[in-house]
């Protein structure tokens, strides 16, 4: 039996956590009632095991096990490197 992981797609808004980046997803999504596209952002921590991510980068990241308190997501591959803010 597989599991399928969710994956997500975002950018590194910080990197100075030794094996750790920040990254924020953002996604549209259309209101109910009034039908106004809304952008929603919300920023997860995840594992970089080789510190290969810098602030900028557009990353994929996908679900795994715990791996702290805080750190339930797994960098897969850096999609695009981005300009150092």
């Amino acid at each position: 039996m597989t599991v399928e992981r969710k994956t997500k797609e975002g950018i590194v808004i910080s990197d100075k956590m030794a094996k750790t980046a920040v990254v924020e997803v953002v996604r549209r999504v259309r209101d109910p009632i009034f039908g106004k596209f809304l952008t929603k952002k919300k920023k997860f921590k995840v594992h970089d095991e080789k510190n290969e991510c810098a602030v900028g980068d557009r990353v994929a990241i996908q679900e795994c096990k715990p791996i702290s308190k805080t750190k339930r997501w797994v960098v897969t591959q850096v999609v695009e490197k981005g300009a150092n803010l």
